[in-house]
């Protein structure tokens, strides 16, 4: 059932967004040197490597120095680049890896190897998110921020994996448009502290 609606949403996502597809690839190519998509090595389903496909956002010599995760305000991003990760624009060419079964709509976030190597050394039970194929909107990307720590993070994977039904994908993400739609980026030191109170009543703390 989950990999039914996988295919029917992904299919008709990249078909009704074709027009937007084109545009965004149009944009990048006009904006800055290099590619229109980043691709870069994840983890997946049964610790699986495969090849996740992005909207590239920032300049082509980022990781010059050695991978490095993005900061809320990353100076690695390119003009556009910042507008297409602010509205999740970036995010969308991963219905291709969604149609292809490297991933789900919904699921624990897929992480690089070399990350996904730390955790597990540090937080065994990281090796549990790797049950279930990674997702392109999930739990923690919903209700954790850049606040959260990744413990607490992992923490609401492994709940959604043993909770698991379609309406609980189907309400998710009904949350990430909501998101996306809203002017998240201006939450305050309220909005904030609400976030994590959430996250403490979810994990039963």
């Amino acid at each position: 059932m989950k990999r039914l609606f996988d295919i029917i949403a992904s299919g008709c996502g990249l078909l009704f967004l074709s027009p937007l597809l084109l545009c965004v690839a149009i944009w990048i190519k006009l904006d800055s040197k290099g590619p229109v998509f980043f691709r870069q090595v994840r983890v997946g389903r049964y610790n699986k490597d495969f090849r996740i496909f992005k909207f590239r956002s920032m300049r082509i010599d980022a990781e010059k120095n050695g991978p490095k995760w993005a900061d809320q305000n990353d100076d690695r991003c390119t003009r556009l680049g910042k507008f297409l990760r602010k509205c999740r624009l970036d995010e969308l060419p991963q219905l291709l890896n969604i149609l292809r079964g490297d991933m789900s709509i919904v699921g624990p976030r897929p992480e690089r190897k070399v990350i996904a190597d730390e955790y597990c050394k540090d937080i065994p039970e990281f090796a549990y998110r790797l049950k279930v194929r990674g997702g392109l909107t999930g739990y923690a990307q919903i209700y954790g921020k850049y606040n959260t720590s990744a413990y607490d993070k992992i923490r609401l994977d492994l709940m959604y994996i043993e909770n698991y039904s379609l309406m609980l994908d189907i309400k998710l993400i009904i949350l990430t448009l909501r998101i996306i739609f809203s002017k998240e980026s201006t939450e305050g030191i309220d909005k904030q502290q609400e976030n994590q109170r959430k996250i403490a009543e979810l994990l039963g703390e």
